[in-house]
């Protein structure tokens, strides 16, 4: 059975994107499974850090815009919205060029927090980053 509360926009989350860091990140959206969403990015100067390596904060970003995009689609956009509220990421293997792809998924899928996994890896699928990310579901009635 399908996480998502109606079918994800990959088009529109991609459209939303446009003049916001993800776009200067070059974070794409690939795909949407059943149980998951899927990105890529690539490593290159916007990502790197000074030493030619991809820069811990760009993984982090990437953990975060797929958990956010993830959870927001979860829940009924009309009557809630998510809000990252924790995330850690654990950075296992560098990188100095070509593309990372970060897949997310679920852990809890509660009515007030969400638990995200997403595991970040290179070409050859080997691991670079796992992060996970905790969201909060809050109602669009409420205020900060």
């Amino acid at each position: 059975m399908a996480i998502w509360f109606k079918e994800f926009p990959l088009g529109y989350a991609q459209e939303r994107g446009r003049g916001t860091l993800i776009e200067h990140l070059g974070i794409e959206l690939l795909e949407a499974g059943e149980d998951y969403l899927r990105a890529r990015m690539p490593v290159n100067a916007h990502t790197r850090q000074p030493a030619g390596m991809l820069h811990g904060g760009a993984s982090v970003a990437l953990a975060e815009t797929l958990a956010s995009w993830a959870a927001t689609y979860c829940v009924d956009t009309s009557k809630h919205h998510c809000v990252g509220i924790e995330i850690n990421a654990n950075h296992v293997r560098p990188m100095a060029e070509g593309y990372v792809y970060g897949n997310a998924r679920p852990v809890n899928l509660g009515k007030t927090l969400q638990v995200w996994e997403v595991r970040i890896s290179n070409e050859q699928e080997k691991l670079v980053c796992i992060s996970r990310v905790t969201m909060a579901v809050l109602s669009t009635a409420s205020q900060y």
